[in-house]
């Protein structure tokens, strides 16, 4: 919902506050491609680390070439900077094979780095992540899977849609996992999914997540058009439903 320009600025922002070693991936998808080249471009000029970019809603992407070809016009933008696709077709309606996607693109595009994978099959997922002998770098995008995808055989990170607010419990999964603390990386991923179902009855995390921000003590303001801004009394429901499985217990702290 951000211009071109506010883009720009929010990035700089991030490149001043970011701590040594932090890892600034800057988003520059676009309906418009010349705008993501000129988001990569920018992004590369001020230093991030990387760049990603997912497929535009419109118009849809409905072939592996065609996604391709978006990907490396954005990614030539920013040819020093790993660049990785993301992958959430439940936004574009771009439902490829990600495995065909790897493989059309190898040999494309130099500095594509992988796929922040935010989609529900799991299988797919592992066999993106065993091409090549993870060649290539498989984030996880599906906060309610951590430890599935741990169980086959790790991933090698992750982006996080609840991170912001659940993120001391979604990398308490993975701590428990690594410890073999099995039952305590259950507990750790149903705690997880509860908080998503609470989400998810106010329109999911651009709308509940982002006021579940304010009631922690972070204000990020009202939701832009097209989404709905929750009114005061969804607000009192949704903190009542949180409180009812001891998020505010649980959560992160400002």
């Amino acid at each position: 919902m951000l211009t071109d320009e506010e883009r720009m600025k929010l990035a700089e922002r991030w490149m001043e506050v970011a701590p040594d070693g932090f890892k600034v991936i800057v988003h520059v998808g676009s309906c418009c491609v010349k705008s993501s080249r000129m988001l990569a471009e920018h992004a590369q000029k001020i230093g991030a680390w990387g760049i990603g970019a997912m497929a535009p809603p419109f118009p849809k992407i409905g072939r592996i070439e065609e996604l391709v070809k978006y990907c490396e016009e954005i990614a030539a933008g920013a040819p020093k900077l790993p660049f990785y696709y993301y992958h959430i077709p439940a936004f574009n309606g771009a439902f490829l094979s990600m495995l065909a996607f790897l493989k059309a693109v190898e040999n494309r595009i130099p500095n594509f780095a992988g796929i922040k994978y935010t989609f529900e099959s799991l299988y797919e997922y592992n066999q993106c992540r065993l091409y090549k002998d993870d060649k290539f770098d498989m984030l996880h995008g599906q906060d309610e899977t951590i430890l599935p995808c741990l169980a086959m055989g790790g991933a090698q990170g992750g982006i996080g849609g609840t991170t912001n607010y659940n993120g001391i419990n979604l990398v308490g999964i993975i701590d428990a996992w690594k410890a073999g603390e099995l039952e305590k990386a259950r507990e750790l991923q149903n705690f997880s999914q509860e908080v998503i179902n609470v989400i998810c009855h106010f329109r999911g995390n651009i709308v509940g997540g982002k006021r579940i921000m304010k009631l922690i003590g972070l204000d990020l303001g009202g939701n832009r058009t097209p989404f709905q801004n929750m009114t005061a009394d969804e607000e009192k429901q949704m903190k009542a439903e949180l409180e009812e499985i001891r998020f505010f217990e649980r959560c992160n702290k400002f």
